[in-house]
């Protein structure tokens, strides 16, 4: 078993995470640890994990309205899901990842960090097109923006927004992709960014929003897909 040493908390992070900074520090110390042997985190990212990853997923929350549901497509590590989960316990959770190693691990972890409000769904973002929808997605680090916008517009409600958390050149791929992200059934698209005071750099996300009506998907894979809940909240 490893006994790896997470990273020392930064003093911004409780002005983040408030009282909630105890689950942050499970969560942080879990991806140093197990999120490093299940290849899940690079060994290199351990020393920045707060910075570069907890925190840079953490503070997206202020684009989040109070008490929703969100999807987080292509969850991976739980990142951004997992860090939006503690830091915001108002929030309906559900982790989309195809990789059953990967879903054993969000479980676990759900169990360690004490958390309610979040449920672990095996399988791609296509599978769930009609049967799992929120007025928020967010995805980090899956896929260049038209393929998001693909994969992840059908999953969000009417006037719903997908949360894309990108790197600094989140602008020029948004130019490329334009074309592509309106074709998916976007109306709008814009580029913001969050941590003001907290981070250097800023957390950058890529806003794309839908109107009315939402996209229909074009893949031929099955809308029917099963999934592994933990602790999901009941409402």
């Amino acid at each position: 078993m490893s006994t790896a040493t997470p990273p020392a908390t930064p003093a911004v992070a409780a002005q983040v995470f408030g009282d909630r900074l105890p689950q942050a520090e499970v969560f942080t110390a879990l991806l140093s640890d197990s999120g490093v042997s299940h290849g899940l985190v690079g060994p290199r990212e351990v020393p920045r994990l707060w910075e570069r990853h907890v925190l840079n997923c953490a503070v997206v929350q202020e684009a989040i309205p109070a008490g929703v549901r969100l999807i987080d497509v292509g969850s991976g590590a739980g990142l951004p899901g997992l860090a939006l989960a503690i830091v915001r316990p108002d929030l309906d959770v559900h982790l989309v990842e195809p990789m059953l190693r990967r879903t054993t691990w969000l479980g676990d972890a759900v169990q360690a960090i004490g958390l309610d409000n979040v449920t672990v769904h095996r399988g791609r973002a296509e599978q769930f097109w009609g049967a799992l929808s929120a007025p928020v997605v967010t995805a980090r680090a899956v896929a260049r923006l038209a393929e998001l916008a693909r994969w992840c517009l059908p999953l969000l409600e009417p006037e719903g927004t997908l949360l894309a958390l990108k790197g600094e050149s989140a602008p020029e791929e948004l130019a490329e992709d334009e074309a592509a992200v309106r074709a998916a059934g976007a109306v709008s698209e814009e580029v913001r960014y969050y941590g003001t005071g907290v981070l250097e750099p800023l957390t950058t996300v890529v806003h794309v929003r839908i109107g009315a009506t939402v996209p229909r998907g074009v893949t031929g894979a099955s809308p029917k897909a099963g999934g592994r809940r933990k602790n999901r909240r009941r409402r």
